[in-house]
């Protein structure tokens, strides 16, 4: 496994970053200590997660189960460099309450010391922002943010979700309070979602933020989804936006060509998409989310692929990306 700095610090993180969203949800807890174990065999050391994964009546149970795996000892914890965010509504189904989400100084405060219970550890590595609060000022997400960095409850502070201009706006802020301020942005990018190159990620690269994708496949569009599809296997192999896609013929045919270009250099789909991302500029390293152990032994193999010039170029001409802003809009 290859290791990288994350953004501007000093932290050294593994390119392959594991996704747990899928635990609790759809995979069981004793089948996620062991996709966590493998996961650490494989060097992996970055972990992410959400205070509301498990959703709807079992919000939290996700990190109850990295918790509880923690909680077995063997280095675990000292090994992982920990990720979970703050965002979304954390009341009880049913019994909605005011400042319960959001990013006010008072749902952080009491959203990092829940995580921090469910987790069972003292302090979180990297604490994300899940989504853009425009109700909240920079200014008093910092303060908030800074206590918990002199409390040695956080380390890091990161984004996800945000505009270019977020992670400027951000920043900025941070650097006039003396904030360290971001050091990742976790956005949607992928080979056939490339709208982040035109503002996300120059601003990150300009602030020194690591770029963390979500959705490597596209919802397991760049998985081989139309392979699987013959196959049998169609109505587990995408989810969501991306199985509506394939309903457009347009798509269908980005992606077949997508596949033969893969299969003419005898490559699997799934593993080529992260390959690329892990060459692409900025890219600390892509979010995967294994439900299977499998899953994660592909993603693996994917750290260690090297993808031919010939290829990248062929990948590039099937999706192209729109190039920069504001060339990209502008004319």
């Amino acid at each position: 496994m290859e290791y990288t700095q994350l953004g501007r610090t000093g932290l050294k993180v593994s390119r392959i970053v594991l996704g747990t969203m899928n635990f609790g949800p759809q995979t069981e807890e004793a089948d996620s200590h062991s996709i966590m174990d493998a996961a650490l065999d494989a060097g992996i050391n970055f972990f992410d997660t959400a205070n509301v994964y498990g959703w709807g009546e079992n919000k939290g149970r996700t990190e109850e189960i990295i918790g509880s795996w923690f909680a077995k000892g063997g280095g675990r914890r000292e090994k992982t460099v920990l990720a979970t965010k703050v965002y979304a509504n954390m009341a009880a189904e049913g019994e909605p309450w005011p400042n319960t989400d959001k990013l006010s100084a008072v749902n952080i405060r009491r959203a990092v010391d829940a995580s921090l219970k469910r987790l069972g550890t003292d302090h979180i590595d990297l604490y994300q922002f899940h989504h853009v609060d425009r109700s909240t000022p920079w200014d008093e997400i910092w303060q908030a943010i800074d206590v918990l960095v002199q409390q040695g409850k956080i380390i890091y502070a990161g984004s996800s979700n945000h505009a270019g201009w977020h992670i400027a706006q951000a920043n900025e802020v941070a650097a006039r309070r003396g904030s360290y301020g971001l050091v990742s942005e976790q956005c949607l990018y992928n080979l056939a979602e490339r709208r982040a190159e035109m503002e996300v990620i120059p601003a990150a690269q300009g602030y020194g933020v690591g770029i963390i994708p979500w959705s490597p496949l596209h919802g397991g569009l760049l998985g081989g989804a139309l392979r699987k599809e013959r196959e049998g296997g169609g109505s587990r192999s995408t989810s969501g936006r991306s199985a509506d896609a394939l309903k457009n013929p347009a798509v269908r045919d980005q992606v077949q060509r997508y596949e033969d270009a893969l299969a003419k250099h005898d490559v699997d789909p799934g593993e080529a998409a992260l390959a690329w991302l892990l060459t692409r500029p900025g890219v600390t390293g892509p979010i995967v989310g294994p439900r299977t152990a499998e899953q994660l032994a592909s993603a693996v193999r994917a750290a260690e692929l090297t993808l031919s010039e010939e290829l990248l170029a062929e990948l590039d001409e099937i999706f192209p990306g729109p190039g920069p802003s504001p060339e990209a809009f502008a004319w």
